[in-house]
């Protein structure tokens, strides 16, 4: 075969070009340097390596990331030689060429799993350092791009694909839309971008690349292996989440808001009254007295010591929400800015959105406090400690707003104690929920908060997310599936949805009830089952704001006796839900799997965007079409199903069409496998 006149023209070129960079083993470790760019690669796990690159220097140590700051003893080997390096970690091979290339190779078979590829056979390579000051750069990493490959992960996006191939994303903060920088390939590789840096990825038909707008140096890790392989040593290298709480495996009630102790006592009442199971009710945002003193209005709040107490006897936790934004009328303000605690901003005021408060007729401009600063996690957890834990015992915490919600979001201003806001803004989520990870921890308490928003190795910090504020139709619901499996493929085991959406939702509504019942049953399948919603009629947003009703009952006898049958369904599976979230603490496997993950073999189930394993044993199949009343399902090769209604049994490898009324989400057993599915 004739080869085409360019890549005739790049093939002598490179014959032809002297050896620009120099190789060297440090430490384990192969380095090449040249044109005064460093590469360094070394082994940071089973099957895995970390790159980093810089211009100008040596590789800096330090700098923010998601790896653990030291790495698994791994062996390896490292040679040199004939105008190229090679380090061989297990099953990966890592081939770097006399120009400094990078390929990464099957170690059995030498084929390649993915490789760096210039943007131009001249300038620049694959990495380019765009000067932005300070010793900062505009950073691109390019890689190759390979028919027919699939890409998952990248967080949380309410884009509805679960196959990111094709999309440019975002890598920022926003509420609803989650950045972390973690992909799996249907090509047998997990990859993290080790940067908290905003920016984007590309995954083109011609090429993927990653972009950090304004960072120190190129930070990624790499292992060969099939997905869950990946998860796990992604886990191993990142951290893996703590073990769920008993009662956090249950189901958790909540509604924007309830805005009294009274009227939370009553609902909490009226579902033991019904011999419903309830495991949580949440107290939502302004049941505090000023934004940021993080205590009780005693006005609304009169006696919390006695609320928790009597929710202890129901067997009820309370959560309570914590904003890390602080009103100027908060008595915290005055110290935090004196000391250094928030976020700082280059250009004007130490102001970064604007929000209602307690005793004024508008918003007021209130600021964050710097979660990367550990002396202002620690000053924030104290009041928290000192106004929730100590007084009343309260553990469980909702950490809303946690992107940081920025008004405008200009990362570009932002001064984080770690770097600046374009350099480090993505982690703040993570330092977020560290806050309150450390703190528990240091009083011996389990860990379990609710987030929305997450970074790479949140899970760590026992962070569990939920997608943010959603709609509330069926199109809405049809997202979540693609966003919830891209999250577990992201190392985030712990998530959920508003079961319902949030924006709305008339409980009287014959329509909104169909949508409520079919995301209740999701819900009941979901790592974590929480109620919550904005219900119409609806008030603006301020401190007497409350949405309508938000509870099993409020949707008439029809819908409400199916709620009620979810609710007992998802007790019943308790214990599965613990083993499951028990192989999630000790082997990093999601909750909430995509049907490739257990097989991988099957090339039909990496396809598969509308349905999902609940752990090994059960395969879910949410109904996500108005007036529905079947659903056809695809059921992978290398088991047997059944379904968990009929006990009907099916071959896998094939799609099977079942009766899904109203009251009915298609469950199937895998294999010999049986769970309490039926009342």
């Amino acid at each position: 075969m004739n080869q085409p006149a360019e890549n005739r023209t790049q093939v002598s070129l490179a014959q032809s070009s002297p050896t620009v960079g120099t190789f060297r083993e440090r430490d384990g470790a192969l380095e090449w340097s040249g044109r005064q760019e460093t590469v360094r690669i070394e082994p940071w796990g089973p099957d895995a390596v970390r790159v980093r690159a810089r211009l100008g220097g040596p590789i800096l140590e330090g700098l923010p990331g998601a790896l653990f700051d030291t790495a698994p003893a791994t062996e390896s080997s490292v040679k040199i030689g004939d105008g190229e390096g090679q380090l061989t970690v297990g099953a990966l091979t890592v081939e770097v060429s006399a120009e400094g290339l990078v390929r990464f190779l099957r170690t059995d078979d030498r084929s390649e799993v993915l490789a760096e590829e210039r943007a131009h056979f001249w300038w620049p390579g694959s990495r380019l350092y765009t000067a932005v000051g300070n010793g900062h750069h505009r950073l691109e990493q390019r890689f190759a791009a390979y028919e027919g490959e699939r890409l998952y992960g990248l967080g949380q996006h309410q884009h509805g694909r679960f196959d990111q191939k094709g999309l440019v994303l975002d890598l920022v903060q926003r509420n609803a839309e989650v950045g972390i920088p973690v992909l799996s390939s249907s090509r047998g590789y997990t990859l993290l971008w080790n940067n908290p840096a905003i920016g984007r990825v590309e995954l083109a038909g011609n090429g993927t690349r990653w972009v950090a707008d304004s960072a120190r140096q190129i930070d990624y890790w790499i292992t060969a292996g099939p997905p869950a392989d990946g998860q796990r040593r992604y886990s191993a290298v990142t951290g893996r989440t703590p073990m769920l709480p008993e009662w956090a495996a249950g189901f958790w009630q909540c509604k924007l808001r309830y805005r009294t102790q009274d009227e939370l006592l009553g609902v909490a009442r009226e579902y033991k009254r019904r011999g419903l199971p309830i495991a949580a009710i949440v107290c939502d945002f302004f049941h505090w007295t000023h934004l940021g003193e993080w205590r009780f209005d005693p006005a609304e709040w009169p006696d919390p010591a006695a609320m928790v107490r009597e929710l202890d006897e129901l067997g009820i936790k309370l959560v309570v929400s914590v904003w890390p934004s602080v009103s100027p009328l908060s008595e915290n303000h005055p110290v935090m800015e004196q000391r250094g605690y928030f976020i700082g901003t280059q250009y004007g005021p130490m102001a970064h959105a604007d929000w209602p408060d307690k005793e004024v007729a508008s918003t007021v401009q209130v600021a964050f406090y710097d979660a990367t600063n550990p002396d202002a996690r620690e000053f924030v957890w104290s009041k928290v400690r000192d106004n929730y834990l100590a007084p009343y015992g309260i553990t469980a915490f909702w950490l809303d707003a946690c992107e940081p919600e920025l008004k405008p979001g200009f990362q570009e201003n932002l001064r984080y104690w770690t770097g600046p806001g374009l350099e480090v803004g993505n982690s703040y989520p993570a330092e977020n929920s560290r806050t309150f990870y450390e703190g528990l921890r240091a009083e011996g308490e389990e860990v379990i908060t609710l987030n929305r928003s997450a970074w790479a190795g949140s899970q760590r910090y026992g962070a569990a997310l939920w997608s943010g504020d959603i709609g509330t139709d069926f199109a809405t619901l049809r997202r979540q599936i693609a966003a919830g499996l891209n999250t577990a493929m992201s190392g985030i085991p712990w998530w959920n949805t508003d079961i319902g959406g949030f924006h709305g939702g008339d409980p009287d509504d014959p329509a909104y009830r169909e949508v409520m019942v079919r995301w209740f049953q999701f819900g009941a399948l979901s790592p974590l089952m929480r109620l919550h919603g904005f219900r119409d009629p609806g008030m603006p947003l301020g401190p007497d704001m409350t949405g309508g009703p938000n509870e099993v009952w409020s949707y008439g006898e029809e819908a409400g006796a199916i709620l009620e049958r979810y609710l007992r369904l998802r007790e019943r599976l308790k214990p599965y839900v613990l083993e499951v979230m028990r192989e999630a603490h000790e082997e990093g496997l999601p909750v909430m799997r995509p049907l490739f993950l257990e097989f991988p073999e099957d090339q039909g189930a990496w396809g598969v965007d509308d349905s999902y394993l609940f752990g090994r044993d059960l395969l879910v199949a949410p109904v996500l079409v108005a007036g529905a009343t079947a659903r056809t399902a695809y059921l992978p090769a290398g088991a047997t199903w059944t379904d968990a209604w009929t006990g009907r049994t099916y071959a896998g490898g094939a799609a099977v069409t079942v009766d899904a009324p109203l009251d009915r989400i298609p469950l199937f057993f895998r294999d010999e496998a049986r769970l309490p599915v039926r009342d």
